[in-house]
């Protein structure tokens, strides 16, 4: 058994990961691991201009279920919780749940991830219902950062399973890579739609721990309420 990042990025690819990274992205239940950063988000943003309007009502929406970032903020505590469990089809699945300490209370922005052996690539499940799913393709860059580029995203509900029009999507970059002179992983996000442009993004950084999955378990309330079987 190997990770679903490794898997989906294959042997080569991965080893040129920087070591910090290696590990951290190897937490799976092959390694027996999770992790949990800690950090601070230097900025979370949102489009300007024209965008910001329109953008509004979608983050709202998006909040109500862990979708998203309906709030900005500078200097922004946060967390991230990646943990691997088999979801209730039996597939290994790793949490990215990101709680951020925001002005009026805390938000958070969840996913679940699969690898599709079908598509090649990781499936990115997001929110609470696994509502949407993007293909996320993954490469090491040549300073060991790792690239994560999104792809096509599917809405699917019940019987519905419909691809999201660009018009209305946004294309996911993110990169992430480990500071020896800070001892920090940097991350940062940034969802650009082809049409109007730049639609929200955040930058930080933060430490890792690792714990023994067997020990800690699957803290309450990280998994989905509804899981999607279609990868």
């Amino acid at each position: 058994m190997t990770s679903i990042f490794r898997a989906a990025m294959g042997d080569a690819a991965f080893e040129r990961l920087h070591p910090e990274l290696r590990r951290r992205f190897s937490v799976g239940l092959a390694s027996g691991e999770l992790c949990v950063g800690r950090g601070v988000m230097d900025r979370i943003w949102h489009g300007k201009g024209l965008t910001r309007p329109l953008l509004k009502p979608f983050l709202a929406l998006g909040g109500t279920r862990n979708i998203l970032l309906p709030r900005t903020g500078r200097d922004v505590p946060f967390v991230i919780e990646n943990t691997p469990y088999l979801d209730s089809y039996g597939r290994e699945t790793v949490t990215f749940v990101r709680t951020f300490a925001l002005p009026g209370g805390p938000r958070r922005f969840d996913a679940t991830m699969v690898l599709s052996p079908a598509r090649g690539c990781v499936l990115d499940y997001l929110g609470t219902h696994q509502h949407l799913a993007s293909e996320l393709r993954m490469t090491a860059e040549p300073d060991g950062s790792l690239l994560i580029r999104s792809g096509e995203h599917r809405f699917r509900e019940g019987p519905l399973d419909l691809r999201v029009p660009e018009l209305i999507g946004g294309e996911a970059e993110v990169r992430e890579s480990f500071d020896e002179r800070t001892g920090r992983f940097r991350v940062r996000v940034r969802v650009v739609n082809r049409y109007v442009g730049p639609l929200f993004g955040y930058e930080g950084s933060f430490t890792a721990s690792y714990a023994p999955v067997r020990e800690r378990g699957v803290r309450q309330g990280l998994r989905p309420v509804r899981e999607e079987v279609r990868a």
